[in-house]
């Protein structure tokens, strides 16, 4: 196992933890006192936010389909 393996797993768990809570959370319950505009701009805000703060650290591959596409075997 790499060393740096753990530290990745975290910061990937806490990038995606963030960008439900905040972004899917400004979408579902904000969408009426916010609008169209603010739930894109909270989804734009906290994916280049996760970005800075996670990508250094593991590629900031919030999105669970990238990596577990990459490593799964094919039929």
């Amino acid at each position: 196992m790499s060393p740096t393996l753990p530290r990745s797993l975290v910061a990937e768990f806490l990038g995606t933890a963030l960008l439900v809570f905040l972004a899917v959370g400004a979408a579902v319950g904000g969408i009426d006192s916010i609008g169209a505009l603010g739930v894109a701009l909270a989804f734009g805000l906290t994916l280049l936010a996760l970005a800075y703060a996670i990508g250094p650290i593991s590629g900031c591959h919030v999105n669970r389909r990238s990596p577990s596409g990459c490593c799964s075997p094919r039929a």
